[in-house]
C-alpha cells in the first residue's frame, strides 16, 4: 500500500535527492527549459512552484529562505531579479509546463521536456484577436434597401 508517501522518491536516499532536485532547479531558473525524465520531472515540479510563489515577495527573509533550497547564489538573483521574472510575478500559479517528448535512448525511460511558462515565445507571441460582434440589424436594413 502507498499511503501517506507523497513524494517520488526517485531511487535516491534524502541527501541526494534534495541536492538533484536542488541543482535542477537551479538549472531551471537559469535556463528556462531542460530536458529530464517525466519522473524527475514531476518531483521538480512540486519542488520548484512554492519556491517561485516566494520569490514575489522581495524581502531578504524570502531571500536566505529560497537561497536554502536552490544553494545557488546566481539562481537567486536570477529570480529576484525586476526584469526577467516580471511576467512570472503576475501569473497566480501554475509556473511550469511538463511536455513528453518520447523515450531516452540507453534504458527507454519516458523522457519530457519541463519549462517555465512564461519564457516560451511559440504560445506567447500570438495575440488573441477578439471576436467583434455584429448585430443582424443593420444586415437586414442593407438587404430591404437594396430591394427597394
Amino acid at each position: 500500500m502507498n499511503h501517506r508517501n507523497k513524494n517520488n522518491h526517485l531511487g535516491r536516499k534524502c541527501g541526494h535527492r534534495k541536492s538533484l532536485l536542488s541543482n535542477m532547479a537551479s538549472s531551471l531558473i537559469k535556463k528556462k527549459r531542460i530536458f529530464t525524465t517525466l519522473a524527475k520531472a514531476k518531483a521538480l515540479r512540486k519542488y520548484i512552484e512554492p519556491i517561485i510563489t516566494k520569490s514575489k515577495i522581495k524581502t531578504i527573509h524570502s531571500k536566505r529562505n529560497i537561497f536554502s533550497y536552490l544553494r545557488d547564489k546566481t539562481a537567486v538573483s536570477e529570480l529576484f531579479n525586476k526584469n526577467i521574472f516580471e511576467k512570472v510575478r503576475e501569473r497566480p500559479g501554475g509556473y511550469t509546463r511538463i511536455i513528453k517528448t518520447g523515450f531516452r535512448f540507453g534504458d527507454q525511460a519516458p523522457f519530457s521536456l519541463i519549462e517555465l511558462v512564461d519564457f516560451n515565445e511559440i504560445y506567447t507571441s500570438k495575440k488573441r484577436v477578439k471576436s467583434v460582434r455584429r448585430s443582424r440589424k443593420k444586415i437586414d436594413k442593407k438587404m430591404n434597401n437594396d430591394k427597394n
